[in-house]
Order: C-alpha cells, then structure tokens, then sequence
C-alpha cells in the first residue's frame, strides 16, 4: 500500500503520517531526507525526533539515493519524510549527478515501495500560490510538482491535510 500525505506547510503532515505507520506492520522504519544545514533545521530534527522516539522506529538519514536504500529488513511499514527535501537535495547537492532529479526520486518511491508493506510518503503542495520566485525556485517547483502528480498516481490513496484534518483524495476514507 502506497500512502501520500500532502498539504501545506506545518498543516499536520507528519504527526498523521507517524499516526498512521504506528498502525502498520512492522517493522518500522523512519526514512529522513532534511539534511542538517542549519540551527533551524536542526531544531526541526530534534523536534521530530521527539515526537517519534517512543513509536518503534528505526531512523534512517538518507538524504540523497533513496533508489538505492536497501532496509534491513523487507515488509513493514516506511514513513519517507519528504518528497520535499528529497527532491532539493537530489537538484542541489549533487548538481552534476546527470539523472534527471524527477525520475531519481520517483525511483526511490518505487524503490521503498517494492520493500515495503505500506509505505507512507510526506510532500507539500507547491506551485498553487501564484507567487513570482526565481528561475531555480521555479525548477524546483516545477519538478516536485512533476514528482507530487507520478506519486500521487502510483499511489492507493491521497490525502491532504488542512489544520491538521486529513481530507480524502484518493482512495477511501481517512
């Protein structure tokens, strides 16, 4: 089973999403893209962390290559968190990598998937706000969105989460 949780930013997403890998088979595995560049960021590492400690995950950083992870173990449940930061770390840090960063992480969903009894993956929405950003923001944008719209068309279900209420796109009820 294939999960997609998206919606805004700090809308719920991630405490849904731990809500429901609890719930699936084990074991448990915890895939983190955010790669630690600042204090901001490692305060929202941290934060995370904590809210999952006691929840019977295994973390795995992974911030670059999910197409390649191998889980120690195959079946359980895979929380990947997130299709965001996955995809900013495959088009910026390794800029001279010649795959196309869309493909490289739709193949690292496929990749979980294909070890995975449920895998849960946490992304954002993007491209809706009508904002005016640079040429890279808009590559960026434009490429999660290209991601966002293969996953969510791989996927069993999809839900958005507004203020923290999971709404039904795809799928059956939340």
């Amino acid at each position: 089973m294939l999960i997609l949780l998206t919606g805004g930013s700090a809308c719920g997403k991630s405490s849904y999403g731990e809500k429901l890998a609890v719930l699936g088979p084990k074991p448990l595995y915890y895939i983190a893209a955010m790669q630690p560049y600042d204090d901001e960021c490692l305060k929202k590492i941290a934060r995370h962390r904590e809210l999952r400690k006691d929840k019977g995950f295994l973390t795995i950083e992974q911030y670059t290559g999910v197409d390649t992870l191998e889980l120690p173990e195959t079946g359980g449940t895979a929380l990947l968190e997130c299709l965001c930061n996955l995809t900013a770390n495959e088009m910026y840090i390794q800029p001279d990598d010649p795959t196309d960063p869309v493909e490289k992480v739709v193949a690292g969903v496929k990749n979980l998937q294909r070890q995975t009894d449920t895998l849960i993956v946490i992304t954002n929405d993007v491209g809706s706000d009508n904002e005016s950003y640079s040429d890279e923001t808009r590559q960026y944008i434009r490429a999660l969105g290209a991601i966002n719209a293969r996953v969510a068309q791989m996927a069993d279900r999809v839900y958005e989460l507004v203020a923290g209420i999971p709404l039904c796109l795809k799928g059956g009820q939340a």
